[in-house]
């Protein structure tokens, strides 16, 4: 009688399964992740797309109980109308100014101060990066009522510097910490051989390393311009004066008289915010490129 004996399969067999198995599954990894952005991508993209839309149609297809994706009589009266009311351009100015300021503030304060922090060692430094820290931590509304009669008492209430220093007292912890990981990411070698070489500790940080954390600085003025460019509450709850409003209590402005009562001027209220989009997204199409280099280089320490 003769007994057969089942070879195993070789070893080489199942190394190439699990290869194809494993290349199958790379191949299938970036459809799955394309198209799970590209479906956040909708979810984000479809609010700002449909504040377009409105701002193009007439107030009787605004209020259609059947919506309309494309508007079917485009209309401009809407911007028209947004520019015409309350004087946009007084409004205009006034985001402009207190922005521009903030950000000057706040890039320059942050600047020396992320520099020290994390160029010089002197006592204390620790409890000021925890200190900076736990400001970061602190929402913005707490601390609103202690601004306000602080700036009551200095009689900054209604002035764009009031506004400004609220704006820069809010986004200079996160300035600091931005820029200062930036610092650390230079070899304390550059530091040491400009020293050598006859530089002052001024020069060292503006012609040494001031240029090189320039991605920090533009990353850093990019939440700052967005944290000023974007607030309501302080602006509102600061300024006395009417004409002294920014852009985003401007948009809150926007009513129609509806069969004798008051009600919202939608289309109005989107041209506006469509209007009051548009800087934001010129800034981010000059700096886009250096934006990217800042969050590569800052994701790096040398």
């Amino acid at each position: 009688m003769t007994t057969t004996t089942t070879a195993p399969a070789p070893a080489a067999t199942t190394t190439a399964t699990t290869a194809t198995g494993r290349r199958r599954r790379r191949r299938r990894t970036p459809w799955v992740s394309s198209s799970i952005a590209i479906l956040f991508c909708i979810v984000w993209a479809f609010p700002v797309y449909w504040m377009i839309n409105t701002a193009f149609k007439p107030r009787s297809e605004m209020l259609s109980s059947t919506p309309h994706f494309l508007p079917e009589s485009p209309t401009l009266d809407n911007f028209f109308t947004a520019i015409g009311k309350g004087q946009f351009h007084i409004y205009l100015q006034n985001s402009v100014i207190v922005v521009t300021g903030a950000v000057v503030f706040a890039i320059v304060l942050g600047l020396f101060a992320a520099a020290a922090l994390s160029r010089f060692r002197f006592r204390g430094r620790r409890p000021i990066l925890v200190l900076i820290l736990i400001v970061q931590m602190l929402p913005g509304t707490a601390l609103l009522i202690p601004q306000f009669l602080i700036f009551n008492s200095m009689g900054l209430l209604g002035t764009y510097w009031g506004l400004i220093l609220s704006y820069v007292a809010s986004v200079l912890p996160f300035s600091i910490w931005v820029m200062r990981g930036f610092f650390l990411a230079i070899p304390i070698e550059l530091d040491e051989a400009a020293r050598i070489d006859g530089a002052s500790t001024w020069q060292v940080l503006t012609r040494v390393l001031f240029p090189l954390v320039m991605p920090g600085i533009i990353s850093s003025s990019v939440f700052a311009f967005i944290a000023a460019w974007n607030d309501y509450i302080v602006a509102f709850t600061f300024m006395k004066d009417q004409a002294n409003y920014t852009l985003p209590v401007w948009l809150n402005s926007f009513t129609v008289s509806v069969g004798g009562e008051m009600g919202t001027d939608y289309g109005g209220q989107m041209a506006a915010a469509t209007l009051f989009a548009l800087p934001v997204v010129v800034f981010f199409m000059i700096i886009q490129r250096n934006l990217v280099t800042g969050m590569s280089a800052g994701a790096v320490k040398g």
